[in-house]
């Protein structure tokens, strides 16, 4: 009996460089998404290894999705109003989605 092939798991959506924007959450659960950076654009730094979503883990779903995880950069005046540090914060890539340039420079 042969076995069913895995279909190939899809690459990183983001890449360094890109700017990105958290999510917009609460769950009634566990999330490794910081409040603080909820809602929040920042840039890719750097694309990591795929690793099991802890959201899943954390809620005992079997198997846990499996995620690119990215290291966002983010300016600490736009997670808390000052400081001309950055702060970086590994996320998962369902926490993510793409800032469309465009459409950002026509709201501001």
């Amino acid at each position: 009996m042969r076995e069913a092939a895995v279909p190939p798991r899809p690459g990183p959506r983001f890449g360094p460089g890109q700017r990105v924007r958290t999510a917009v959450v609460d769950p009634p659960h566990h999330t490794r998404l910081p409040r603080y950076a909820r809602g929040r654009v920042g840039v890719v730094d750097r694309v990591q290894a795929a690793a099991p979503l802890p959201d899943d883990n954390a809620r005992r779903i079997e198997p846990p999705r499996v995620e690119p995880v990215y290291t966002v950069r983010f300016a600490a005046a736009d997670l808390w109003g000052q400081g001309s540090h950055t702060v970086t914060v590994d996320l998962w890539e369902s926490y993510l989605e793409a800032v469309d340039v465009a459409v950002e420079a026509e709201g501001a």
